[in-house]
């Protein structure tokens, strides 16, 4: 799964419509360039693919006074919503994304009604649970590593991330089942990312 992919769906979902600088302007508030691949190039070339593909809606917009070419803003289509939530909800389930995947579906968590969260994140800990047990058909953690060789510290690293990935995702459940954040169906789902007229050099 791409996270570019999660991530420009999702920012242009927030806004509505939006233009590029708009969806690149919220990614880097969130440091995703820093986590992910998404680069300025990556974002644009997302935004025009997805356009091509009928996931975003394309709008050419007058050229400013001061000259240049017109700017185009975007605005998510119903296949580019149910594109967007289907990644999201990967994206939380699957125990063997990468990070930046996880952090993606992490980042719009709130986008769902706060039940559905919870029930995907107690699904990613069954799963997590399944691939350690898999490992451990093969390794017992106990006798450490070296049963197998300098190759039993694979496993070893498998386990140890089955287990520190269940603990956090445990804890995430608690926080949510507690009232913390606000989901969809709540109120007005806040994602950490600033106002539209926020000065982007505030978070440079």
């Amino acid at each position: 799964m791409s996270a570019v992919r999660l991530l420009v769906l999702g920012a242009v979902r927030r806004h509505g419509r939006a233009h590029g600088y708009q969806v690149l302007n919220d990614l880097e508030s969130w440091g995703a360039h820093e986590w992910s691949t998404a680069k300025p190039g990556s974002i644009y070339h997302a935004l025009k693919q997805l356009a091509k593909q009928g996931l975003l809606l394309a709008h050419e917009i007058a050229p400013s006074t001061a000259g240049g070419p017109p700017r185009t803003e975007y605005e998510i289509t119903r296949r580019g919503a149910e594109e967007f939530l289907s990644l999201l909800r990967e994206a939380l389930v699957s125990h063997d994304q990468r990070m930046d995947v996880l952090s993606s579906g992490v980042g719009f968590i709130v986008h769902l009604p706060r039940r559905e969260a919870v029930a995907l994140l107690e699904e990613r800990l069954q799963r997590l649970q399944q691939w350690r047990g898999s490992v451990t058909d093969h390794y017992a953690p106990e006798d450490g590593p070296g049963q197998l060789g300098h190759v039993g510290e694979i496993m070893h690293l498998w386990v140890h991330s089955a287990d520190a990935g269940a603990q956090w995702t445990r804890g995430l459940i608690e926080r949510i089942e507690d009232g913390a954040y606000t989901f969809e169906g709540e109120e007005e789902p806040s994602v950490g990312v600033p106002a539209e007229d926020e000065d982007h050099s505030r978070h440079a």
